[in-house]
């Protein structure tokens, strides 16, 4: 297991000892970054928000390929990516090659995924690749960046690569489902990675569990929390990704804000600002308190009015590394 420096500014973050906050942006069917600079910028703004991940074709869909997003979110929005590359759409020869490209566009950080079967999203009759696993990336990773080859040893000329990376995990694996899913993670572990980011969670005593039991690893966990901007995100989350169910509580919540405030489009954005907040400020406070993570991942895609009211009581640690 590789203990490689801290490249990226989250990583140096980390090390430092704060308690870190990732965001998330979603390149869609897209030609123009605009409204992704825009979010990535308005991260930025709050100071609390070191990095932001650029999701790679979430559930499945066919959407702009990570790489240059997250180049253009650190080039002109000046905040570190997080740069999610799924093992899904590229076989070994392909990861090699888009690595090495992104590390000499500078980006430091990549978050490892499988990736969600092609059979999930919008064109479903695209096959997916496969051909290594996410916990064989991990190990292509590693021999990218500290042994300067590819995956059969085939040398890197003309620099080193530095760059961190981490690994997902599920904070919803529960009872008999838990073990195994604290073995894949540590197969990652084994390869070197340099930190976890989970997927979401609303249960904040399973996940200090999960969190708990992850931290015989030492390596630097990332909570994922998904406040939800509208009652029909809620419901089709909870209906339709799979491991994750959101409480019943929180999506009659969201329902009634959007219910009583219908035809007020203002009142309506404060109700559900409401229920987000009373939910997941006292959530991650209690992960902060009474749990071994090292900080949270807050995947409030397109929802930057609830950074402030969610995160303004942290201290402003992120600007000093920006």
């Amino acid at each position: 297991m590789a203990k490689r420096p801290a490249y990226s500014k989250l990583c140096k973050a980390i090390a430092d000892g704060h308690f870190v906050f990732t965001g998330e942006l979603e390149p869609k069917k897209i030609m123009d970054m605009s409204e992704i600079v825009h979010s990535a910028k308005e991260m930025k703004k709050t100071e609390r928000i070191i990095a932001a991940n650029v999701t790679d074709g979430p559930q499945g869909d066919a959407y702009m390929s990570s790489l240059v997003p997250s180049h253009v979110v650190q080039r002109d929005a000046g905040i570190e990516a997080v740069w999610q590359v799924a093992v899904r759409d590229r076989n070994r020869v392909a990861l090699f090659g888009d690595v090495i490209a992104g590390a000499y566009m500078g980006l430091k950080n990549i978050l490892v995924l499988t990736g969600d079967h092609t059979a999930l999203g919008d064109n479903k009759k695209a096959r997916p690749v496969y051909d290594i696993d996410s916990t064989q990336f991990c190990e292509l990773l590693s021999k990218i960046i500290d042994k300067g080859t590819d995956y059969e040893g085939n040398q890197i000329s003309g620099g080193k690569v530095e760059m961190n990376y981490g690994c997902v995990a599920n904070p919803n694996a529960v009872g008999e489902y838990m073990e195994p899913e604290i073995l894949k993670v540590g197969r990652k572990v084994e390869q070197g990675i340099d930190f976890i980011q989970t997927q979401t969670a609303f249960d904040v005593e399973v996940a200090k569990e999960f969190i708990n039991e992850l931290a015989r690893f030492n390596v630097p966990i990332l909570l994922g929390v998904f406040p939800m901007k509208s009652y029909g995100i809620a419901w089709y989350f909870d209906q339709y990704i799979p491991g994750v169910s959101v409480p019943k509580d929180l999506l009659k919540a969201l329902k009634t804000a959007e219910k009583e405030n219908k035809g007020d489009k203002k009142a309506k954005y404060a109700a559900l600002d409401k229920v987000n907040v009373e939910f997941f400020v006292p959530f991650i406070e209690e992960i902060k308190k009474n749990s071994k993570a090292s900080g949270i991942h807050c995947m409030a895609v397109e929802y930057e009015r609830l950074f402030a009211p969610l995160l303004n009581k942290y201290p402003d640690y992120a600007k000093k590394y920006y």
